[in-house]
C-alpha cells in the first residue's frame, strides 16, 4: 500500500516513517504555539497598558486642569480670599490738644466754673479737698487785687473763673484768667503780680487771706494764666517753714493746670472723632 509521495511516512524503502520529517513538523507546530502565546500576552499587555495609560492621563489631566485653574505666576496655588473689602480711609493726624487751648477760634467749648472745675472735690494724687465756692466774671478786675488788676486789664483779660477748696484749717482759691492769645497769658505770668482776690464761702470766712500773710503763685499754659492764693482759714499768717498751706497751694496749681489741659484734650478728641466720621463718609461716597 502506498500513501503518496512526500508524506511523513515516506522513508527509505517506502514503509518506514520519516522520523526526521516528523520531528521537523513537530518543532514547527511548537514554534507556532509559542508565538501565538507570546503574541496574545503582548496584546493583553498592550491592552492593560492602554487602560493604565488612559487612567493616568485622565487623572493627570484632571489635576492639571485644576492646578492650571488656580495657578499663580510663582507656581503656588492661590487661595480664594472671601474677606470683605473696604475702601481705604485716609485719616488726618490727630489734632494737638495744645492748639485748642491756644486759639480762641478752636477753643469753643463752654467755659464756666461747672465745666472747668467740674470735680466737686479737688483730687491731686492722694490728697482730696472739698469745694467750697465758685465764681466767674467777665470783669477780671472784680476778682483781682493790687497790681494784678492792672496786669489783667493791660493784657486784655476776657474772663476770670475762681474756685476755693478747703480742708483741715487751710484753704486755696484758684483763679483762671482767659486771654485771646498765649502771648498775653505769658505776659501776665512774667509780670509776677499774682494778687488774686480770695473767694469765701461754706466754712471759708470772708476775711480769708485778707490782712494775713498767704502764699501766692502764678503760671500760664496756652491762652490761660492761672493763680493760687492759699493760707489759714483762722487768719494765722503763713510762715516760711510751715507745710500745710504750701501743700494745698502746690496742689491747687497742679489741679488748675490739669483742668485746662483736659479741656484741650477733650476738644481735640471730639475734633478727631469728627474728622474720622467725615473721612469715612467720603470713602463711602466714592467707593
Amino acid at each position: 500500500m502506498s500513501f503518496g509521495q512526500g508524506g511523513p511516512f515516506d522513508g527509505p524503502g517506502g514503509s518506514t516513517p520519516d522520523w526526521a520529517a516528523l520531528a521537523d513538523e513537530s518543532e514547527a507546530r511548537s514554534r507556532r504555539r509559542r508565538w501565538l502565546l507570546i503574541g496574545g500576552g503582548a496584546v493583553a499587555a498592550v491592552a492593560v497598558a492602554g487602560i493604565v495609560a488612559t487612567a493616568v492621563i485622565t487623572s493627570t489631566g484632571s489635576s492639571a486642569d485644576s492646578a492650571s485653574a488656580h495657578a499663580t505666576p510663582s507656581g503656588q496655588s492661590a487661595v480664594p480670599d472671601d474677606r470683605p473689602s473696604f475702601p481705604d480711609v485716609s485719616v488726618p493726624p490727630p489734632p494737638n490738644p495744645q492748639d485748642y487751648i491756644s486759639d480762641p477760634k478752636k477753643d469753643t467749648a463752654p467755659l464756666t466754673p461747672a465745666t472747668l472745675f467740674g470735680q466737686k472735690p479737688m483730687v491731686v494724687g492722694e490728697h482730696s479737698y472739698p469745694q467750697t465756692a465758685t465764681a466767674s466774671t467777665a470783669d477780671c478786675t472784680a476778682g483781682a487785687q493790687g497790681p494784678l488788676v492792672s496786669s489783667l486789664t493791660h493784657n486784655g483779660c476776657k474772663q476770670l473763673l475762681r474756685a476755693t477748696y478747703a480742708k483741715d484749717g487751710v484753704a486755696v482759691t484758684i483763679g483762671v484768667a482767659v486771654f485771646d492769645s498765649p502771648a498775653q497769658a505769658a505776659a501776665v505770668m512774667n509780670e509776677s503780680k499774682p494778687n488774686l482776690m480770695p473767694l469765701a464761702g461754706s466754712g471759708v470766712p470772708a476775711n480769708f487771706c485778707q490782712g494775713s500773710k498767704c502764699r501766692m503763685t502764678t503760671n500760664a499754659t496756652g491762652r490761660y494764666a492761672y493763680f493760687t492764693i492759699a493760707g489759714y482759714t483762722n487768719g494765722k499768717d503763713v510762715t516760711a517753714g510751715e507745710t500745710q498751706s504750701q501743700q494745698i497751694a502746690r496742689d491747687g496749681g497742679s489741679y488748675a493746670f490739669a483742668q485746662i489741659a483736659q479741656r484741650g484734650k477733650d476738644q481735640a478728641a471730639r475734633a478727631a472723632a469728627q474728622q474720622l466720621k467725615e473721612a469715612q463718609r467720603k470713602a463711602g461716597r466714592t467707593s
